[in-house]
């Protein structure tokens, strides 16, 4: 008896991908991670231009808790979302680099547009390059399961932590 092939990964999601399931929505980033070129930095722009009109909206609290269910529901859209194209941690998921974004601006403002432009920058270095502990994270947590859907998110949040130490820093010196 044959084994059943194999299902193909869907490598480049469509529009008809993104609206065929809310997970799918909220995974590629209302349809950021989309984009042909750098889905990582779209999301992570898209995140950029969200937060800045979201945030005069909410007090401190009401953000920090849009976060943490914003961190549980990007758990289950990724998860869902990385099963569903059979691919562990596809780049067109991008959920994971507009959570740790936000919450690096969150942590980080109130600053200027150079401020959020340092910070934006040092993000997308930590998340791309992957140096040190972003590579560990990365590797730490994999599969197409709940573990692996925690993973995808895990190491944008180490990057985060990274780039909100290295300004810090900056800010202390």
């Amino acid at each position: 008896m044959d084994s059943p092939s194999p299902r193909p990964s869907i490598r480049r999601p469509n529009v008809r991908f993104l609206l065929s399931h809310p997970a799918h929505f909220i995974a590629l980033g209302f349809g950021s991670g989309l984009s042909p070129v750098a889905p990582g930095t779209a999301g992570t722009l898209w995140a950029w231009l969200a937060f800045l009109v979201v945030q005069p909206l909410l007090t401190t609290a009401q953000m920090g808790w849009l976060l943490v269910a914003s961190f549980f529901i990007g758990w289950w859209a990724c998860t869902v979302c990385a099963r569903h194209m059979f691919v562990a941690d596809p780049g067109a998921i991008v959920w994971d680099e507009i959570l740790a974004f936000w919450l690096v601006l969150w942590l980080v403002m109130p600053t200027g547009l150079l401020g959020q432009a340092v910070a934006f920058g040092l993000f997308r270095y930590f998340d791309a390059a992957k140096p040190g502990p972003v590579a560990w994270a990365d590797q730490a947590f994999k599969g197409l399961n709940a573990r692996g859907g925690f993973g995808i998110i895990f190491d944008d949040l180490v990057a985060a932590f990274c780039t909100l130490l290295v300004i810090a820093l900056w800010r202390f010196w």
